[in-house]
């Protein structure tokens, strides 16, 4: 099972309901993306099963030239994305054209037109299948960087678990701590959305479901240290503790430390608060 892998069980009349709400939390999520890799171009879509096998439509797009990889047909073994869908794990290239390791069917969208150069695909896994994808990508000549792939993986995760939760029913029996953190999520995942009718929508729902709640504010003057600041920007892609360590190259218990030390200053007692907190003050 690889990073973002998100238990599931599928089955033909779920699809649909898979399918919609990825492309929902993609449209959110790309943005995050891109501020969280630094990758100029990003783009991604889900996965549908054709007459000729699983193939991938790509219709979410940031900072692309032109429309033409809008709608675009990945099919299964085909250039990158058809890479990653059948090993199953992301794939990188430092120089798309020249590279041996895929083939070259899209070249006239993805070289000819968007001048792309170095590409990363990954997967967004659902139940131990590739249900979705997200690519990076710069025009420069520079290859792709360890931690952009580690970060892309920390949002292929979120979207993952975002879709998840829209589409399976909350747990019986939520006692009362989860039940707030359950409502911190939706708050966050409200305060996330791009699309204005949809954030009324979920704000909406909060309201009915808690009451209206004041967002968490930091103390006047509050200053958060660059790896604190860094680690809490993770958090707010869906990093686990474990994998801002690896990203960051830390110890994980270094990573609490500045997790907690955020927290402190913030006046806060969890990640999600944290990050509603920092972004609130403008800290992030």
């Amino acid at each position: 099972m690889v990073e973002g892998d998100t238990p599931w069980h599928a089955d033909a009349a779920a699809d649909d309901a898979v399918q919609q709400a990825l492309d929902t939390i993609l449209s959110r999520r790309l943005g995050d993306l891109r501020r969280a890799t630094g990758l100029p171009v990003v783009f991604g879509g889900v996965t549908r099963d054709s007459t000729i096998g699983q193939k991938l439509t790509i219709s979410k797009l940031i900072g692309t030239l032109g429309d033409s990889l809008r709608e675009l047909d990945v099919h299964a073994g085909r250039g990158l994305g058809g890479a990653a869908m059948v090993r199953k794990r992301p794939c990188r290239v430092n120089d798309y054209a020249s590279t041996s390791g895929i083939t070259h069917d899209y070249d006239q969208f993805v070289v000819g037109q968007e001048k792309l150069t170095s590409i990363l695909a990954y997967p967004i896994m659902v139940g131990g299948a590739v249900r979705g994808m997200v690519y990076g990508a710069v025009r420069e000549d520079r290859p792709i960087g360890d931690v952009a792939v580690r970060r892309t993986g920390a949002v292929a995760t979120q979207v993952a678990r975002e879709a998840g939760a829209l589409i399976e029913p909350p747990a019986a029996g939520r006692d009362g701590a989860g039940r707030e953190g359950a409502l911190d999520e939706l708050a966050a995942l409200a305060r996330s959305a791009t699309d204005p009718s949809l954030r009324e929508q979920l704000d909406r729902i909060h309201r009915a479901l808690a009451g209206p709640r004041t967002p968490p504010q930091a103390p006047a003057g509050t200053l958060l240290a660059p790896r604190e600041a860094e680690a809490l920007r993770l958090v707010a892609v869906g990093a686990s503790n474990a994998e801002i360590a690896a990203d960051m190259g830390l110890a994980l218990d270094t990573v609490k430390t500045y997790l907690r030390s955020a927290m402190r200053k913030l006046g806060v007692h969890n990640r999600t608060k944290a990050v509603l907190a920092a972004t609130a003050a403008g800290l992030l």
